[in-house]
């Protein structure tokens, strides 16, 4: 006798599945595609599904640097290029200048000479 209930239990709750299934709004939902064509900016090309036909990416697992061991820097707005102008001129313009040592002796020779001036 629970054979026989429970299938009429499982058969109401499939009942119950399907009338809340039409109450569902239809065309709302985008269209599938099974052979979504998606290529690469290293030329890598493969299919996959998607509400898109066709997806254009920037990295892959071919050419991505985590999964290929090299250093490659991904920026479209040139922010590591610039970054690195600033720090050049950074650089430049530190090993161009004197450092605290240099400066206090200069400015100590500097009164040297002026004493010995006043004093002559």
């Amino acid at each position: 006798m629970t054979k026989k209930y429970n299938s009429i239990k499982i058969t109401a709750l499939i009942d119950l599945f399907y009338s809340f299934i039409s109450f569902m709004k239809k065309e709302i939902h985008p269209e599938f595609y099974n052979d979504c064509k998606v290529t690469c900016a290293c030329g890598n090309t493969f299919t996959t599904g998607s509400t898109m036909k066709e997806i254009r990416v920037e990295l892959c697992n071919q050419c991505h640097p985590f999964y290929t061991g090299k250093q490659k820097f991904v920026d479209t707005a040139r922010r590591v290029e610039k970054f690195q102008e600033r720090f050049g001129k950074k650089e430049a313009a530190a090993s161009s200048r004197k450092g605290k040592k240099a400066k206090k002796a200069a400015i100590v020779a500097k009164k040297k000479t002026t004493k010995t001036k006043k004093e002559a």
